[in-house]
């Protein structure tokens, strides 16, 4: 055996820890979806037809497993938004602001139980380590991108009379520390933080049924106001 090899039985472990973490995962997943974010390590134990007990070797609390979902799903929809926004030319930036806002809608749709579970209704007892951070911030990072490149480009940038409350802008001022903000300037970003709760609000209402016997296409619908979104915002 060459130096660093793994040993074949602590390989065969490892592999065998990781199918049964990706099953319980699965399992978890399909209660989601039937019962919403009310998950029970007991019931995921007895669809594996494992005691609870032996869950807990591979997951010590209900919070620990919630966390590894909500994080996957988090980068899960990052990556979608990020491949669709990488897949439409740099200096197209509504274009990249409409692929992005779609990439949202068809991921939502795809995993309904996965976008209930990190913008739904908060999980009773639940709450958000710092591990869920970064991932969470994958999305807003790609459109936060687009706004920067729309400011340095000159397209996108504040009107004369745009006006903010004293407690806005100091909220603003604490956003715009961050470097992915770097550069957008406060009116601008408000704006945007407008598009984004509108673009989770239409997905959300959606996604719900809020829509219900109200809007009958209701993708043609979502493109119409995510391009009136982007005019709004400058792009």
């Amino acid at each position: 055996m060459e130096t660093g090899d793994e040993p074949p039985a602590r390989g065969l472990r490892a592999r065998v820890r990781a199918e049964m973490v990706d099953e319980i995962k699965a399992v978890a997943r399909r209660h989601l979806a039937a019962e919403g974010a009310n998950l029970s390590l007991r019931a995921v134990a007895r669809d594996l037809g494992m005691v609870s007990s032996a869950v807990y070797r591979y997951f010590p609390s209900r919070d620990a497993l919630l966390t590894v979902l909500i994080v996957e799903a988090y980068d899960a929809l990052g990556e979608a938004t990020e491949r669709a926004e990488a897949a439409v030319a740099r200096r197209d930036l509504r274009g990249r602001w409409i692929a992005s806002c779609h990439a949202v809608r068809d991921w939502a749709l795809a995993h309904p139980a996965e976008y209930a579970l990190i913008f739904g209704s908060p999980v009773p007892g639940y709450a958000a380590p710092p591990d869920t951070v970064g991932p969470a911030s994958r999305t807003p990072a790609v459109l936060a991108v687009i706004l920067r490149d729309a400011v340095a480009a000159g397209v996108v940038s504040p009107n004369r009379n745009e006006r903010l409350p004293r407690a806005l802008r100091a909220d603003l001022k604490r956003l715009l520390a961050d470097p992915r903000f770097a550069g957008i300037p406060e009116p601008v970003l408000a704006r945007a933080m407008t598009g984004w709760i509108h673009l989770f609000g239409l997905v959300s209402f959606e996604l719900f049924g809020r829509f219900n016997d109200m809007i009958t296409d209701t993708g043609q619908f979502f493109d119409y106001q995510v391009r009136a979104m982007g005019t709004q915002i400058g792009l």
